[in-house]
């Protein structure tokens, strides 16, 4: 390691810095919120200079929905993060994954999703590419279910590692293999790894879409989503389609997601730890069946963590034998864990896994475990408490549930 190349967390503290004024040769540590609905020009010679630029792909400002200095730092710390060339923004996650497909996909054309994918994307194929005259299949994210479902007109697969929900972790170099051979478009959804714990880029993928809602922002106070790619013809498309969408995201929430991403590691490592001591401690318990999480030992896709990724976070999901009730017995007697969807923040979190959309995983039905019940599999969020502390709520409102 050299200055050369410095460690991510250096590149954290230094990407996206503001430039010195040329004239008091000063700048702030911290990028302020550049708010602005219209961009000035000098003079007509500049306008025609910043056109033309825009006109070659270019991140040029000629009006205020592409964002001044504010959006364009963090636009370069979601490259420095992810070993992209241009990234753009959008208003939440699931707005990043729309951008990409719909700049990736026409008229006629069929996307290949994998089976565990971010619920909505499901949504987004009834509502819009149903009407669009796009197919999707969704099968086993392997080369061999793939090539089952691969037809002459399929043009994007669509992947997320780890999963969701049960953090199924894919095999992304195999995969890009496979689409390289048949010429498809590989896009990863990467909110878990955030470009910090896992680099799809790196391994061959073509977009990388995030939301920075997540671990990016870290604070639980900003909706956002990023699209991230490296290719020149890819960006082209993506910036096309951007600009015509009319996607645009508040100079502020920038503002929160730049200053949360600061500390991205320090959080995300920490964050790991403590759901590493919770799973020790729910391995002990009698009511579970199975542990979901990467990072654990006994986890089926924890060989692929270890050669993939450079660190975990503490997103984790447990099927636990008992019955639907006492699951939410369990889960109203937690007191430190608020009830909601979200993650990424410095808050503890738990939520009911939908049977419906576990249902819909072929890596559910492949668990050797017989007696995993669809209908009591939790996933828990371990934040920045003390994890000495979520233990004991979570032993308490295990009795609870027994008791009940």
């Amino acid at each position: 390691m050299s200055l050369s190349d410095p460690h991510i967390d250096t590149v954290l503290q230094h990407s996206g810095m503001a430039i010195f004024d040329p004239d008091t040769h000063c700048a702030p540590v911290a990028m302020p919120s550049m708010r602005t609905s219209t961009v000035r020009f000098a003079n007509m010679d500049a306008l025609d200079k910043a056109q033309a630029a825009k006109g070659r792909g270019e991140r040029v400002a000629t009006y205020g929905r592409v964002g001044l200095q504010t959006h364009a730092a963090f636009e370069q710390v979601l490259c420095d993060l992810e070993g992209g060339t241009r990234a753009y923004l959008a208003p939440s996650g699931m707005a990043a994954i729309s951008l990409a497909m719909l700049a990736l996909l026409n008229t006629g054309e069929h996307v290949l999703v994998a089976d565990c994918a971010y619920g909505p994307v499901r949504y987004l194929d009834r509502t819009v590419f149903s009407r669009m005259g796009v197919e999707a299949s969704y099968c086993r994210a392997s080369p061999e279910a793939l090539e089952a479902a691969v037809r002459p007109n399929t043009r994007v697969l669509y992947i997320e590692s780890p999963g969701s929900l049960l953090m199924e972790m894919l095999d992304l170099p195999a995969l890009v293999q496979w689409a390289q051979e048949h010429s498809l478009v590989v896009v990863a959804d990467n909110t878990w790894g955030s470009g910090y714990i896992y680099r799809p880029l790196a391994m061959g993928v073509d977009v990388s879409v995030m939301a920075a809602t997540k671990y990016l922002g870290g604070h639980s106070d900003l909706m956002m989503g990023a699209v991230v790619a490296r290719d020149v013809g890819l960006n082209r498309r993506l910036g096309e389609n951007h600009y015509a969408l009319g996607l645009t995201v508040s100079a502020d929430d920038v503002w929160l997601a730049l200053r949360g991403v600061r500390t991205l590691g320090i959080r995300m490592r920490q964050s790991a730890a403590h759901a590493l001591q919770v799973c020790e401690f729910l391995a002990e318990r009698p009511e579970v069946l199975q542990i979901f999480h990467p990072a654990w030992p006994e986890d089926m896709g924890h060989a692929l963590w270890q050669r993939d990724c450079t660190g975990s976070n503490g997103l984790l999901s447990v099927a636990l034998d008992m019955s639907p009730a006492g699951v939410r017995r369990l889960i109203d007697a937690l007191t430190l864990f608020g009830i909601g969807y979200s993650w990424g923040g410095y808050e503890s979190l738990v939520s009911l896994v939908d049977p419906a959309a576990l249902a819909s995983h072929s890596y559910w039905a492949r668990q050797h475990e017989t007696r995993l019940s669809a209908d009591c599999v939790v996933r828990l969020y371990i934040g920045l408490e003390d994890p000495r502390d979520l233990i004991a709520d979570l032993k308490q409102a295990f009795e609870v549930a027994r008791q009940g």
